[in-house]
Parts: structure tokens; C-alpha cells; sequence
């Protein structure tokens, strides 16, 4: 790494202005009912950013009156899809309007690169309800030839009240991964943001009100996991959860929507990614992996290109369009990817680059890269989300497909290769919910996303997504001497 990637300077970018800090519901910004705030952390140099409103308990019983008010009276789950569609397009519209605004919070709060946010992320979220709103007007049941005299049809009814519990490491994103295919839908929703990164949830919140997407549909509530998180995921007026986090806490959501109304549930949890790399790769083999397989004729050249690679990220302040590598979310994150580090150290794996932090400011550490890691190793099973990168390697073909197996999890997977017939044997073998050949993280908001084993289940993005906020209802009737049936 070049010195200016070190992190000894403090951050030269304007923090963008801080308009929403308060809980939104039922179509305004309002105070906690405690009165308790709670800081938000800018990552580039651990100070606050600003003081945001801790809901609770009592705050989401507030927001899910609202949304259950809407739902049960108001106009959202009533009026035609077209016109819901119509309303989620302006909503997209506003969102482009604003980018560079939504993607400096999303530098600010998460460490996100500002370039990246401006040019991905923001222009994914616009993408992603442009798409469901085309499908709000297209969801359809079907028609029933039944037995006994009978006539029968489906009808795919909105499911009611959703809640929604969004992660750090993609804020926007993910989060309309889930809300775009819920509006579609008909559903109204509670967000609950990750504390980390409760900025930009706000911030859509008020271009949601600007659309005129009517009160009470899209309610906001900021605050942590074990309180306002919880309360969510217990509550009895809440139809449906779609949880996008760890397994550790996937488990507790099953069990409060378990221990409440059995309310259903789809979760996205955490995954160890393997990227299969065959010895027939050439070019510029991505390597935004972590967990990469490699085949024993390539191994030592895609070792060097690596630690070249890692050695030429410039990590600094995400605002700087030079930089490459953000810092992490919070201390907490930072100080778990450096536990993870030394792990691998301590279990054998050879430290070929990187492995400390950078700067006394902030919370960056140098991309880091091991070798040798063997599939019994801690930094080869569990998530790590930060820059550690660790490579394996594989003679066959069965012998890449076992180690890309001997996961918990099936959340996705990468293959680079040449040969049709290996990729397909291998995209068959591997339990995971996505396969990317010659590609990687190449999302869409028509490609279904999801995973296998402990990764969870349901599907976020793609048409499938639908079905997580939708309920299936059977009509059925006598059709008396119809000589059609």
C-alpha cells in the first residue's frame, strides 16, 4: 500500500448535512416516546456524527398501529397496482434526484465509497422499484378446474404488516430488496435500520412522504437490535419479518415470530463464499471473494497477483475519489475483523500481506491475505465482513466441489473457468442459493437472491421476492349442470 492508503490523515471531506435524525411514523419525523437518543458513528475518525432518535418498545407498538391503520383502512393495499406502481416510480425518480446527497450519508454513516454509492448502490435502489412497480399491476391468481360440480380460483392477497430489519454492510440496498417487492405488494412496512446506519433509512423515509405514498405505509424506527428490533419481531399485530443479518440472530428472530403470532418469516443470513478457480482462469481473475479455492497449477501465480493486487488498494477516507477501501462500520466491527486476523495467525495460516491496522485514526485496517488456510480454520469458516481474504488450495474438480461445500452456510457462490461442461458440473454441485461464473457479486433486481443450509430461506430481489409478502387464497364454487366442467 502506497502511504497516502496509511489513514494518518484526517478526513478533508464536508460531512454532509444531517436533516433526519428523528423516528418517522404515520407520515412524520417525531421524537422517541422515551426522549432517548443515541450517536451515530462517522467510521473515517470515531466521532459522532449526529444524535438520532432510540426507539423502543413503545415506539414500535406506535409504528405498527400506524402501518396496521393503513393497511386495514387506508388506501395502499386498495387502489389498483398501476397506481401503486405509478407512486413507486416518483418515489425512484426522487431517489436519482438526490444521489449525491443519499450517497455521501451512505459514505458518512457506513464507510461506503462515495464514488461507489453515487454510481451502484443509490442507482440500484431507484432500479430496484422501478422494477417491482412494474409488477405491482401483474400479480395475478389462477383459475381451478375442480371436481364435484366445483369451480375454483387464487387470489394472491398483500400479507399485511411487514417488518423489516436491515443490516449495516449494505444499507440501502438491501433494504429495498426487501421494501420495493413489499409496496408492490400492498403491504405497509416498519423499518427497523441497523444502529449503525440509520441515516439514509430516514432520508428515504422523506422522499417516500414527497411521493405521496400515503401516511403509515413506510414508518421508520430507529434504534438497536435486543429493543426495538426485538419488539418487532415479537409483536402480535406484525404479519410478516424479513430479516437480513447474522444466523446468530436469524435463530431469535424464528423464535419470537415462534413465541408470538407464528408470523411469517423469510431470512438472508450470513454465508462464506467460495470462489472456484480453475487452472484454465486467464485475464484479471476477480478477487472480491474471501474465501477462494484455487487449483494447484494457478495457485502460485494467482497468489502473487493477489498480494500485488492488496498491496495497491488505497484505504482512506471514502470520500476521496482515489481511495479503494473505506474504513470499517464501528469499533466493535473493526476490533472483530483484528481478532479474526489473529486467528489466523495463531492457527497456522501464512500472513502473505497486510494483517494490521492502518492509522491511528479511524477504524482502517490494511486488506490482509492468508495462505494455506485449511478448511478447519476459523477464517475459513465463519463471516468475517472485512478486507481478509484467505486462499485454499484443490487438485480436482470433486475435491473443489467438497471444500466448497464444507460450509454451514449456502448463501453464494463464484467459478472461473473456461470449460462449459466444468462450470455447469460444478454450478449443479455447490449448495448455494446463487452460482456467478466468471463473474462475481453480480446482483440484479430481476435475479433472485437467497441461500441454502444456514443462509437462510425465501428470496429477496427477482419475481420470487413477491411471494415473501403475498397470501395465497382459494375461492371456490358450484357450478350447477355446466357442461364444462
Amino acid at each position: 500500500m502506497g502511504s497516502e492508503g496509511k489513514g494518518e490523515r484526517l478526513p478533508q471531506a464536508k460531512l454532509p448535512e444531517i436533516k433526519f435524525t428523528k423516528l418517522f411514523i404515520n407520515g412524520h419525523f417525531v421524537d422517541a416516546v422515551s426522549g432517548k437518543t443515541f450517536d451515530t458513528i462517522d467510521p473515517r475518525t470515531g466521532e459522532a456524527i449526529a444524535k438520532i432518535a432510540e426507539g423502543d418498545k413503545e415506539d414500535i407498538d406506535v409504528a405498527v398501529k400506524a402501518a396496521r391503520e393503513a393497511f386495514d383502512k387506508g388506501p395502499w393495499p386498495r387502489m389498483p397496482g398501476s397506481q401503486r406502481g405509478r407512486l413507486m416510480m416518483k418515489f425512484a425518480d426522487l431517489i436519482d434526484q438526490n444521489v449525491d446527497e443519499l450517497g455521501a450519508l451512505e459514505a458518512v454513516d457506513a464507510g461506503k465509497l462515495l464514488f461507489l454509492n453515487k454510481i451502484v448502490d443509490i442507482p440500484f435502489v431507484s432500479g430496484c422499484l422501478r422494477y417491482y412497480a412494474g409488477a405491482a399491476d401483474k400479480i395475478h391468481g389462477e383459475t381451478l378446474k375442480l371436481n364435484n360440480g366445483l369451480i375454483g380460483h387464487t387470489w394472491r392477497e398483500p400479507m399485511g404488516v411487514a417488518g423489516l430489519i436491515i443490516p449495516w454492510n449494505f444499507p440501502s440496498l438491501l433494504l429495498f430488496s426487501s421494501l420495493a417487492p413489499a409496496l408492490a405488494a400492498g403491504c405497509t412496512v416498519v423499518v427497523k435500520p441497523a444502529e449503525q446506519t440509520p441515516l439514509t433509512a430516514l432520508y428515504f423515509a422523506h422522499l417516500a412522504k414527497l411521493a405521496d405514498i400515503p401516511d403509515g405505509v413506510i414508518n421508520v424506527v430507529t434504534g438497536f437490535g435486543p429493543t426495538a428490533g426485538a419488539a418487532l419481531a415479537s409483536h402480535m399485530d406484525v404479519d410478516k419479518i424479513s430479516f437480513i443479518g447474522s444466523t446468530e440472530v436469524g435463530r431469535l428472530i424464528m423464535a419470537a415470530a415462534g413465541q408470538s403470532n407464528l408470523k411469517s418469516v423469510t431470512l438472508e443470513l450470513g454465508g462464506k463464499s467460495p470462489l472456484i478457480v480453475f487452472d484454465d482462469a486467464d485475464g484479471e481473475v476477480c478477487v472480491a471473494g474471501t474465501r477462494i479455492l484455487l487449483q494447484e497449477g494457478i495457485y502460485d501465480e494467482f497468489v502473487k497477483k493477489c498480494v500485488a493486487k492488496a498491496r495497491a488498494v488505497v484505504v482512506g477516507d471514502p470520500f476521496d475519489p482515489t481511495v479503494t477501501q473505506g474504513p470499517q462500520v464501528d469499533e466493535k466491527q473493526f476490533e472483530k475483523v483484528l481478532s479474526y486476523i489473529e486467528h489466523g495467525k495463531r492457527e497456522g495460516a501464512t500472513l502473505l500481506t497486510g494483517g494490521k491496522a492502518c492509522g491511528d485514526v479511524g477504524y482502517y485496517i490494511e486488506p490482509t491475505i492468508f495462505a494455506d488456510v485449511k478448511d478447519d480454520m476459523i477464517i475459513a469458516k465463519e463471516e468475517i465482513f472485512g478486507p481478509v481474504m484467505s486462499l485454499m488450495k484443490f487438485k480436482t474438480i470433486d475435491e473443489a466441489i467438497e471444500k466448497a461445500n464444507k460450509t454451514q452456510y449456502g448463501l453464494a457462490s463464484g467459478i472461473v473457468t473456461k470449460d462449459i461442461n466444468v462450470a455447469n458440473t460444478v454450478a449443479r454441485s455447490v449448495r448455494a442459493g446463487s452460482v456467478w461464473i466468471n463473474c462475481y457479486l453480480a446482483f440484479d433486481p430481476d435475479c433472485p437472491y437467497g441461500g441454502y443450509k444456514m443462509s437462510g430461506f425465501g428470496r429477496n430481489l427477482g419475481i420470487h421476492a413477491l411471494d415473501n409478502f403475498l397470501q395465497v387464497k382459494s375461492v371456490v364454487t358450484p357450478v350447477h349442470n355446466s357442461p364444462w366442467l
